[in-house]
């Protein structure tokens, strides 16, 4: 399986810049691990006229057929013997957006503190995929890339045999890419389209698909006449996700209309960025746990702090229950999305009285906040650093006070059950740390001690025996002359269906 990406330089602007914009030194050949073989970098030519870096994916047969790769999940070809006898070591797959996604993780992002300047800057490139499978042939190719900005896009069918031109040609093309692009742009179409030319995933496609294709689809998916065809394929037609994607597509189109910057924003987390296997999003689980805490401890006026895009402030305003429901959130952008979203301006008065969309930073007390009869802090704590933990808990905790405070956050020992998230990786890229049970436990009664609260603990998500569960949450209850209602009435009230199974250690960072 092999790429190749070649750019010509200046003498003011070496063609080795590619090397920086990679972060991978031309006169290095590099290996790295992946969950199915090994992804070697190397340079055949680099010169400061023009320089090539090549990705060979070496694909190790064992570990594919350990890891069911070639069993043709998401509509893979030949599925009755592909474990036996497939394409997956040869023909550019989604193995190979997995390897380009983490050898080239910077490039992807557009990130090179080197040459920032270049890496924001398009640079004559040349890419070549030998060979690449095609469901839809050649047109299709075209029709995919053709709109993204190449000059040339060229897709030549790969005869089934050479010696016997009457067989005719396999479903398999030789593309080469040419124009001018940002690197960052190249890698991300195909990051997005090699999957979908060859219409098949080689692991489960979970919900976090959904924010996986949006990140890489940025600036470019939503106006892609052939979104629907790639949004279908690269979930591999799983349509509840494929709706999803589309309807956030939409958002995004209309964000941008309207001038909007819909990049991901300070304390806001993707719907379904650590959704777990299964037909019910972890993202929905955990609102609706949320949800049932609130009604369990009486609360009618709800803070959502670091409410992102205000989903679930959408929960919240669903149940006439709470009576007014204020979205706190650091960024302007995310709170015009969510503006957007909630559909403010199609409100009826008596509607848009209920709720609240405010600016404000959690590590700085803020008087609005006092006199709430809750506080949900919903997968925010792991994108504070940890010197700044302490302010954000001094707002809440000592300054705002609600009777209730609610804190859901990743379970760093559940990682190990997403095939896809590498060794030792965080769940987002936003993440400072992510706690196991012990740790946030530890962090949780410490917070609790020190400012008046007692504090109980649950589950978010299916309960791994081994690991536990995807999500942990705290529930604090404000006691004493501060609290109308105590822990062990907020015990017996059942808000919690179930306490933690581990004995706490010190916490420390993850």
């Amino acid at each position: 399986m092999f790429l190749t990406i070649t750019t010509t330089g200046t003498p003011d602007r070496p063609a080795t810049d590619l090397g920086f914009l990679l972060h991978k030194h031309p006169d290095n050949a590099q290996h790295f691990s992946t969950s199915h073989g090994t992804a070697h970098v190397f340079y055949p030519e680099a010169s400061a006229e023009r320089c090539t870096a090549a990705l060979l994916l070496e694909v190790d047969p064992v570990a594919l057929v350990r890891r069911g790769a070639g069993k043709g999940r998401g509509g893979a070809p030949d599925a009755a013997l592909a474990q036996y006898v497939n394409d997956r070591p040869y023909a550019a797959s989604s193995l190979m957006s997995v390897a380009l996604a983490g050898v080239f993780k910077s490039a992807l992002r557009g990130v090179c503190a080197a040459l920032p300047e270049r890496a924001a800057t398009a640079l004559p490139l040349r890419v070549e995929v030998p060979a690449l499978p095609a469901r839809g042939g050649a047109d299709l190719v075209h029709k995919l890339f053709g709109p993204l900005g190449w000059d040339t896009v060229s897709a030549r069918p790969v005869a089934l045999d050479e010696q016997f031109p009457q067989w005719g040609d396999s479903r398999y093309v030789s593309l080469v890419l040419e124009g001018e692009l940002r690197l960052a742009d190249a890698l991300r179409q195909l990051y997005v389209l090699l999957p979908v030319l060859d219409d098949a995933k080689h692991y489960w496609v979970a919900p976090d698909e959904v924010d996986k294709l949006l990140r890489a689809g940025d600036g470019w998916l939503a106006g892609h006449p052939e979104q629907e065809l790639i949004t279908s394929r690269y979930l591999a037609r799983r349509r509840s996700l494929a709706r999803q994607a589309m309807e956030r597509l939409e958002l995004v189109r209309l964000a941008e209309a309207d001038g909007l910057d819909v990049e991901e924003v300070d304390n806001s987390v993707d719907e379904n960025s650590d959704t777990p296997q299964g037909p019910v999003p972890l993202a929905a689980q955990r609102r609706s746990a949320i949800v049932a805490a609130l009604v369990s401890a009486g609360a009618a006026r709800v803070l959502d702090l670091g409410c992102g895009q205000g989903q679930l402030v959408g929960a919240l305003l669903a149940d006439p229950r709470f009576t007014e429901v204020v979205g706190v959130d650091v960024s302007m952008r995310a709170l015009a999305v969510a503006a957007r979203r909630l559909g403010l301006d199609r409100m009826t008065e008596r509607q848009a009285a209920r709720v609240k969309l405010t600016q404000g930073s959690l590590a700085y007390t803020d008087k609005r906040l006092g006199g709430y009869d809750a506080a949900v802090l919903s997968e925010v704590i792991e994108h504070v650093d940890l010197p700044r933990l302490p302010a954000l808990e001094y707002a809440v905790f000592g300054s705002a006070r609600p009777r209730t405070v609610i804190v859901t956050t990743p379970n760093v020992e559940y990682n190990v059950r997403w095939e896809t998230l590498p060794a030792g990786h965080v769940r987002h890229g936003d993440h400072r740390f992510e706690w196991s049970r012990a740790q946030f436990q530890d962090w949780a009664r410490a917070v609790a001690e020190r400012h008046g609260y007692g504090v109980e603990f649950g589950p978010v998500g299916p309960e791994d025996p081994e690991v536990g569960p995807p999500t942990q949450l705290a529930l604090f209850t404000l006691t004493g002359a501060d609290g109308s209602t105590s822990r062990e009435e907020r015990s017996a009230s059942g808000a919690l269906e179930s306490t933690p199974h581990h004995t706490p250690k010190e916490a420390t960072a993850a």
